[in-house]
């Protein structure tokens, strides 16, 4: 069983096997259920986003998104 600490501020970081067993990276959404007495955690969908950057997280800065506006 993986465990964390729920610290006074009801915070807890998500172990790195849940992390990759979920995919999860900085910044994604993490969506709870609560079932018969239990938690299930998962990963949120992400609405498709109409942004042809937005595959090329490199170019990922707001003076990227200045110079690309109006492209």
């Amino acid at each position: 069983m993986i465990t964390s600490k729920l610290t006074s501020k009801a915070q807890t970081t998500i172990p790195q096997p849940v992390r990759v067993a979920l995919g999860l990276r900085e910044g994604d959404e993490i969506a709870y259920s609560i079932e018969d007495g239990r938690v299930v955690l998962m990963r949120a969908a992400v609405e498709p986003v109409d942004d042809p950057f937005h595959a090329f997280t490199e170019w990922n800065s707001e003076a990227d998104r200045r110079a690309y506006a109006d492209l």
